[in-house]
């Protein structure tokens, strides 16, 4: 599992700034789009000093992390704002529009 996580971060350390992923994003890149949920196990537990853009990183639907994760699902949406990233009305990134393609 660790080589997963590793492969995990090296993805997430490419999306660029202004763009999202999602887990099943990241999970298709790497062969297994159906892997969504052990690609947000493995982002709950990166390391710190990988510092890696987890904030970039959300579910299918744009919505945010939980409070937990973060603090508060104000300072994941305050850093994300600051790179760009548009919100719908009902508070959820616009995924179709800031969604990375992977390269």
């Amino acid at each position: 599992m660790e080589k997963y996580f590793d492969t995990v971060y090296k993805i997430v350390a490419k999306i660029p700034r202004g763009k999202i992923a999602t887990y099943g994003l990241i999970a298709a890149l790497l062969g297994n789009p159906r892997s969504a949920r052990i690609v947000g196990y493995a982002m709950r537990s990166a390391p710190r000093d990988l510092n890696l853009p987890c904030h970039r990183v959300v579910n299918k639907t744009g919505e945010l992390a939980a409070d937990y994760i973060f603090g508060d699902k104000k300072i994941q949406r305050a850093m994300l704002e600051n790179e760009g990233i548009t919100f719908n009305n009902n508070g959820h990134i616009i995924v179709e529009k800031h969604l990375w393609d992977g390269k």
